[in-house]
């Protein structure tokens, strides 16, 4: 695993999002190492062939019941897409809870391939219509941890995950 110099690891940075970069040979040392128990998440499907993510044998609950995605800590999903200005990442809804296994826990965990990183919104933007033009999907722009001020005082997690970290896998897919 290496630390990226990358403007999208830049990005994350400035919003106090934690990214590791690493080959898929190490996605699951990575996984491992980002994860707090007890942890749910989706299965990466197709766009991570091959079944070298082996989230269900990391401890990973692929198929949660309500009861245990409100117990769980970390939600660990796939990135449709990082957006390289911003550190924002374009999370597409699935028919098996990708939205709620990223947004209603305290800790999200993201992987996403380097190739799958947009240098800046215009091409994000670009390259989601046509996805969803063709798909009839959504999906959401989320940009590091969640955090309101509505009431005064910065608090985080409010609406969200408290912390994120994205598992950057570099090599192609």
């Amino acid at each position: 695993m290496t630390e990226s110099d990358s403007p999208f690891a830049a990005s994350l940075d400035e919003l106090g999002v934690t990214v590791t970069s690493t080959d898929r040979a190490g996605v699951p040392a990575a996984i491992d190492e980002a994860v707090v128990e007890p942890a749910v998440g989706v299965s990466p499907g197709e766009e991570f062939a091959h079944g070298d993510f082996p989230l269900a044998e990391a401890g990973i609950d692929l198929d949660p019941t309500p009861a245990a995605l409100e117990a769980a800590t970390t939600g660990v999903s796939v990135a449709e897409l990082g957006i390289g200005d911003y550190g924002s990442l374009a999370l597409t809804s699935t028919g098996d809870g990708s939205e709620l296994v990223s947004l209603f826990v305290e800790r999200h965990v993201a992987l996403l391939h380097e190739d799958d990183i947009a240098p800046d919104m215009d091409e994000a933007v670009e390259t989601l219509e046509k996805t969803l033009a063709r798909t009839r999907g959504s999906t959401i722009i989320a940009t590091g941890p969640s955090a309101t001020a509505d009431m005064g005082a910065l608090v985080k997690g409010a609406h969200g995950p408290e912390t994120v970290h994205v598992i950057v896998v570099e090599g192609g897919e």
